[in-house]
């Protein structure tokens, strides 16, 4: 990572956002942090070394996610890098599904990193250069009981990602999907299914990838990155 480099991390207060802004952190990168919880966007500010900002917003609501993309321009004059990491779940069977969760998941999966997706793009378009990193899950590439709203929302952000990926390329601007599967997160403090979270893939790993992804060489842009526990894979 390249010193002065403007990183806008959504969910940051997430078990894989807060990884990845204590890895970045260090590396002298300009760090934006988004996140709803004003409590705990501002303790992991305080906690990080460098010069950081952090603006609390919530990602369904479109004018909030404008001003979060006028802040972090006007303090820093760019972005160069956005990661959408933020997200939520609900696993039930289909016919328990209510309205409510429906709109729940499209509203702060997909219209949420759409939004920001959308507008972020308009600025790094601006500048001809940008990377776009939108933490989708596994359950974004491949099917599972009890996931259908879940699966709905994660479906439809490949799928704008994609599409916008083949407008903006032209602009310089790359997009690196992630598809990692049983991340250990409180993700699944609340979910009635048998699993193991001993398991699972640390936040620290999902961290790891991104981070990777970041640091990549211009000509070697990663696409897509899968990474599962070894305990439960799709094909």
């Amino acid at each position: 990572m390249q010193d002065k480099v403007v990183v806008v991390v959504v969910g940051a207060t997430g078990s894989i956002g807060s990884a990845l802004t204590h890895k970045l952190a260090p590396t002298g990168v300009r760090l934006v942090l988004a996140a709803r919880d004003v409590v705990r966007l501002t303790t992991l500010a305080a906690d990080l070394p460098g010069r950081v900002l952090s603006i609390p917003t919530d990602i369904t609501d479109p004018q909030q996610v404008d001003t979060l993309i006028q802040k972090t321009v006007a303090e820093f004059g760019k972005i160069d890098i956005l990661v959408n990491a933020a997200g939520a779940g609900i696993l039930k069977p289909y016919n328990s599904l209510e309205p409510a969760d429906l709109d729940k998941m499209l509203d702060v999966n997909l219209k949420g990193s759409f939004y920001t997706t959308q507008a972020a793009a308009e600025e790094m378009q601006k500048r001809k250069s940008g990377h776009i990193c939108n933490v989708v899950g596994i359950l974004g590439k491949h099917s599972m009981a009890m996931a259908a709203a879940y699966s709905a929302s994660k479906f439809g952000v490949v799928g704008f990602s994609k599409c916008m990926a083949e407008e903006l390329k032209r602009f310089g601007i790359n997009f690196t999907l992630f598809y990692f599967g049983g991340v250990d997160s409180p993700f699944w403090d609340n979910v009635n299914l048998k699993v193991d979270r001993k398991k699972m893939l640390s936040p620290e790993t999902a961290a790891n990838a991104i981070f990777f992804a970041l640091s990549a060489e211009p000509q070697a842009v990663p696409m897509e990155i899968n990474i599962q526990p070894d305990s439960h894979l799709f094909f």
